[in-house]
């Protein structure tokens, strides 16, 4: 089985308060996570080694955008998302 079968995904947004490198102006910006939660329980065709990856599975979140473009208008410059960890453990 791939991990794939183990979680179900999802695309969500969330707002992080980021400063832009050029103008150093801080905003709010929207960025985009993979979300992927653990399945309540595994399919029937896992054999043990599937299970044994499965129960030390854990939901977890992935960002999915690595530049952004500041929101000030005279600046306008896209920068590189730091900062935020790129993959965060759910509880």
């Amino acid at each position: 089985m791939e991990e794939r079968d183990f979680f179900n995904e999802r695309a969500e947004s969330r707002n992080h308060t980021l400063t832009c490198p050029h103008c150093g102006q801080a905003q709010e910006y929207q960025l985009n996570w993979l979300v992927r939660r653990k399945k309540p329980a595994l399919q029937g065709r896992a054999d043990e080694r599937d299970r044994a990856r499965f129960a030390k599975a854990q939901s977890y979140m992935v960002l999915r955008d690595d530049l952004v473009g500041c929101k000030n208008i005279r600046c306008r410059k896209r920068f590189e998302v730091t900062g935020i960890k790129t993959m965060a453990f759910l509880d």
